[in-house]
């Protein structure tokens, strides 16, 4: 399959918002990402509800909506609620994911599962058939604008192969310092979804960013 681009709501401009949110509309974007967090679980707090349904009114693509929160299941049904279509958890903020997982599905979202960059992806080997999509952060989850962590393209490496033939259809998400100059080499080493907050929104055209993002060849060599 074509990969998907998310960009990062989280780097949008917020006193235009509308406006970034309608340039991501008109964009050959898939997703919109949307980062939750709660000052708890990472050292930073963003959007609450009132923002994401603000989000929501005028998005005309899927939310991506990425909880970096402790007890996220105490809000599932409110995120399905505020727009969410794909609700993705931290295996490192859940006591029992399972769980976690099927009432993300139950709520007829798509379920994923985020992994912070020291841990490792053998650790969904006993839930592998379960999930939607991986989101594996490139960077360590809070802040934006980070330099990406190299070690993400050898757990790409060994997430691919661990889904093939039990999970083929494996969404694997990178997330954190994504750019046009290492896009490539994450798809060709088996990621299919990238979130793109920094290298969107401060680009001199933010819409032909996400344009070359979109359009690159993984058939051809990358840098």
């Amino acid at each position: 399959m074509k990969h998907l681009i998310a960009p990062s709501v989280l780097s949008a401009d917020f006193a235009n918002l509308q406006n970034d949110i309608q340039m991501i509309n008109r964009s050959e974007a898939d997703w919109f990402h949307v980062d939750i967090m709660d000052g708890v679980f990472v050292p930073n707090i963003s959007f609450g509800f009132p923002v994401l349904k603000a989000i929501q009114k005028y998005a005309a693509k899927p939310l991506d909506v990425h909880l970096m929160i402790v007890n996220p299941d105490r809000y599932l049904s409110e995120f399905k609620n505020a727009g969410a279509g794909n609700i993705t958890v931290h295996i490192e903020a859940c006591d029992h994911l399972h769980r976690t997982i099927n009432a993300i599905k139950e709520l007829g979202c798509k379920a994923g599962v985020a992994l912070n960059p020291h841990t490792p992806v053998t650790l969904l080997e006993d839930i592998l058939e379960d999930i939607d999509l991986v989101c594996l952060m490139s960077v360590n989850p809070g802040f934006g604008g980070q330099k990406f962590i190299e070690n993400t393209y050898k757990k790409i490496r060994t997430l691919r192969t661990m889904a093939y033939g039990r999970n083929d259809s494996l969404l694997i998400e990178i997330d954190g310092g994504v750019s046009t100059n290492n896009a490539m080499k994450l798809i060709q080493a088996g990621a299919n979804v990238l979130v793109a907050g920094n290298a969107v929104f401060s680009a001199q055209d933010p819409f032909l960013e996400i344009f070359e993002l979109k359009n690159l060849n993984p058939g051809l060599m990358g840098s």
